[in-house]
């Protein structure tokens, strides 16, 4: 067919006449048109020739805004053969047939006519033929935008997507769930026939085929003309994969195309909080990071996750540090300036995001704390955040000993007091007896903090014993106040009172040894030296009950870690 083409259009500029006029097309081979033909269809031609015969006009059609397939397409209008006309060359003979004036008013059945009606009649009426039409005017876009061809693929297309949203993809949540869910939503949407063979026409044609040029301003013109905004969530989503986030496609695209379709997409992206996924916006930002998108873009996309971060697990925090200087494995400030945006929107009275957030933090602390390069400073600062997110929402604290323990194990160059700075994030009270436990037997710990965690152990004893010797307490006076005759405590009841007051005097001694202990320590801290510790180990230990001999100065740990570090699914 091409071949026959280019026939046909060898034999209409090589026929001769008087009056043929050689024409140089821009990026192409000149070809021979007849003047009087020519000037009997276009107006600016004729008005030429008739100031001035005897110009040269062998240029005339240097400038026309037109491929040599389109100038070989008005040639042949020229000589009397049907033009057929599509939507992929409509744009450009409406171009080319405005520049040259083939109006009506200067010939009847003119090609602007018969190519503005294909226009209006077989293109702006379908969803498919108009995005095709569309993509063509990137070609000559000014000209496009000046005969009003741009504005009017627009306006088809948001009119057309306000009235059937669908066309710009399932909304993500929703196209996530399972079918036998979305079979059930009564409120979904349930096409027609006709509707869904529409559907099965665009899905070949939809907007990402379009260049960021076009697309940006149709999804504007939507946002400004009230199409649902998780519509165009999805539209920007599957954009931003095709062009962005996917590896696939016919040629990679360059890096700076792909920050300035993000920035786009970031301005573009409705506000409303859950339209994208948690973890589709944390991808979203690891490649902003490394396309080093602006930094209104950059704080756009951690705004719009913090506002939803209680939706967030704990591979969406580990983001890696980016540059040749990186000093943390992870990017702490990025994951704190996010923390700060939940707490500052978060309004909801229900406190279920909060604690979904303290335990998220609490699981991303543990998970740095592994980081040979993590400062002292940072860890301190990270764990002090989590005790104010964890504030009225959470009680036990046996997620940061979790974390101080990583640490130190992962750090085991720390000397004493860079260990006591560490440890200054313990809240002992709030740890459970277990913890408490583990702690007083973790050979990482510094002896203060050692002796703090064995003193707040004997006051939960204590604490427990009391409560047990007053509700026994409490319970004879009632029965005495209500006059029942009891009979006297048994056998057992008299057992479990001598052995709660055996108890007691165990915490009474045990407080006196440690008092002595602590004065010992606190006396010779500044003599000790490191050769001698395991000796005041075991010494400490062997008092407070925790060995019986001198091989068992260990304490016989548990084999397995009593909180094992999560695996990470990336």
């Amino acid at each position: 067919m091409e071949k026959r083409r280019s026939k046909d259009a060898s034999s209409l500029w090589l026929s001769k006449s008087t009056s043929d006029l050689q024409l140089n097309v821009l990026g192409g081979l000149p070809f021979t048109l007849d003047k009087e033909l020519l000037a009997t269809k276009s107006a600016k031609f004729a008005a030429i020739l008739k100031e001035n015969p005897q110009e040269d006009l062998s240029n005339f059609l240097r400038s026309v805004p037109a491929d040599t397939e389109s100038l070989e397409l008005i040639a042949r209008f020229y000589h009397g053969f049907e033009v057929q006309i599509c939507t992929q060359n409509c744009v450009q003979l409406i171009c080319v047939a405005h520049y040259l004036d083939m109006t009506e008013n200067h010939s009847k059945d003119n090609l602007l006519n018969k190519a503005v009606s294909f226009f209006q009649q077989r293109i702006l009426p379908s969803w498919s033929e108009t995005i095709k039409a569309f993509r063509s005017t990137e070609k000559l876009f000014q000209q496009s935008l000046k005969l009003g061809l741009v504005d009017a693929c627009l306006e088809s297309i948001i009119i057309k997507a306000k009235a059937s949203p669908q066309l710009l993809g399932e909304p993500i949540k929703k196209s996530a769930a399972n079918i036998d869910d979305s079979d059930e939503d009564d409120e979904g949407y349930k096409p027609n026939a006709r509707r869904r063979l529409f559907d099965l026409n665009w899905l070949s044609e939809d907007l990402t085929t379009l260049s960021l040029q076009l697309y940006e301003p149709v999804i504007h013109g939507m946002n400004k003309h009230g199409v649902p905004s998780e519509y165009v969530a999805a539209s920007l989503c599957n954009y931003t994969k095709k062009w962005v986030l996917s590896s696939s496609g016919e040629e990679a695209v360059k890096k700076k195309y792909q920050r300035e379709i993000l920035e786009a997409v970031e301005r573009l992206l409705p506000h409303e909080i859950g339209l994208l996924p948690c973890t589709l916006l944390f991808e979203i930002l690891r490649f902003a990071i490394y396309l080093e998108v602006s930094s209104d873009c950059r704080n756009g996309i951690e705004i719009r996750i913090g506002k939803q971060l209680d939706q967030a697990t704990v591979e969406d925090l580990l983001i890696p540090s980016q540059g040749y200087s990186k000093v943390v494995q992870y990017d702490i400030q990025c994951v704190r300036r996010i923390v700060k945006v939940f707490y500052a929107s978060y309004s909801s009275s229900d406190v279920i995001g909060l604690i979904a957030v303290a335990e998220l933090i609490e699981e991303f602390l543990a998970e740095v704390a592994s980081d040979i390069d993590l400062k002292i400073s940072t860890f301190v600062g990270l764990a002090e955040m989590l005790i104010s997110a964890s504030m009225g929402v959470k009680t036990n604290s046996d997620g940061i000993y979790r974390a101080v323990a990583i640490y130190l194990d992962k750090h085991r160059h720390l000397t004493e007091s860079e260990r006591e700075e560490v440890c200054q994030v313990l809240d002992f009270q709030k740890m459970s007896p277990e913890a408490c436990d583990h702690a007083a037997k973790n050979e990482r710990m510094p002896l203060r903090v050692v002796m703090q965690v064995l003193f707040a152990g004997q006051l939960h004893l204590r604490d427990t014993i009391m409560k047990e010797v007053q509700g026994s307490d409490d319970k004879l006076i009632k029965e005495e106040a209500e006059g029942v005759n009891a009979p006297k405590l048994d056998l057992g009841e008299e057992k479990m009172r001598s052995e709660v007051e055996k108890m007691s005097k165990k915490v009474v001694q045990l407080e006196r040894e440690c008092n002595i202990m602590r004065k010992e320590i606190e006396n010779s801290s500044s003599l000790m030296v490191r050769k001698e510790k395991p000796s005041l180990w075991k010494e400490m230990k062997r008092k407070f009950g925790c060995i019986s001999s001198a091989h068992d100065s260990n304490c016989q740990l548990k084999k397995k870690k009593l909180h094992p570090k999560p695996k990470l699914g990336q």
